[in-house]
């Protein structure tokens, strides 16, 4: 079983590290949608998220003070999915049906993260 476990925290880390990077390289652009969405302050809000997500991928991955990880990564994950992904307030049905799939997986990988503090 721990060999499992040890899996899942390198595809969950991963997630989040990839994930952080891209928010750091692909920061313009992101701010752009981040902006669409009326985030305050866009560019800061998806430069200081990318470094939450890969402080909190980086912990999990490695095991190293994964609570406090996993923390980061819960308040990134509680902002991004009721802020980012609101699809009941998006009138365009393919743009609220992306969100809605978004706001499902985010639902999702909290679960995870949740179930993983407790280990």
């Amino acid at each position: 079983m721990q060999i499992i476990l040890i899996i899942g925290q390198i595809l969950l880390g991963g997630y989040f590290v990839y994930s952080g990077l891209n928010h750091i390289l692909g920061i313009k652009m992101l701010s752009g949608y981040a902006k669409s969405k009326g985030v305050y302050a866009p560019h800061l809000a998806v430069g200081f998220t990318g470094l939450m997500l890969l402080v909190g991928g980086l912990s999990i991955l490695f095991g190293f003070h994964m609570r406090i990880g996993i923390i980061i990564l819960v308040i990134f994950m509680l902002g991004v999915t009721f802020v980012m992904h609101a699809f009941w307030t998006e009138k365009d049905s393919a743009l609220r049906m992306n969100d809605e799939i978004n706001f499902s997986k985010n639902v999702a990988i909290l679960g995870a993260l949740l179930i993983l503090f407790v280990k």
